[in-house]
């Protein structure tokens, strides 16, 4: 809906089409070129819009750091690099978990999950 045409657009939830006149308010609007966005899915999608890309909730130097993890380097390697303590390090690389919530599940290596989303992105 929202990356094609961009007149003459409209999307309501059920419910509102049950109400007569927002619906038929709605109507007019698309027929006259406007657009018709239901509440909901307008807070939906700016909702995800916010969500979409976990690595912004970093800083600049947890970006850094999950950057040397991408490149395979250690805590201790990374510490060497960074001019910071090993226990600095493991301060940032829990503080990149927390915020890309990669909890502690058994069987999945969060470090190597947090590589791929930095990978990916």
């Amino acid at each position: 809906l929202l990356t094609t045409a961009t007149e003459g657009v409209g999307y309501l939830l059920k419910d509102r089409v049950v109400q007569v006149d927002e619906f038929l308010d709605a109507l007019e609007r698309v027929a006259s070129g406007q657009t018709a966005f239901d509440p909901e899915v307008v807070r939906q999608l700016l909702t995800l819009s916010s969500h979409t890309d976990p690595l912004q909730r970093l800083t600049p130097r947890e970006r850094e750091v999950l950057g040397k993890m991408a490149q395979g380097h250690t805590n201790a390697a990374i510490a060497g690099q960074l001019h910071v303590s090993q226990s600095a390090v493991e301060k940032y690389i829990a503080a990149i978990f927390d915020k890309l919530e990669l909890a502690g599940t058994t069987g999945y290596s969060r470090r190597v999950l947090a590589v791929l989303r930095y990978l990916g992105s």
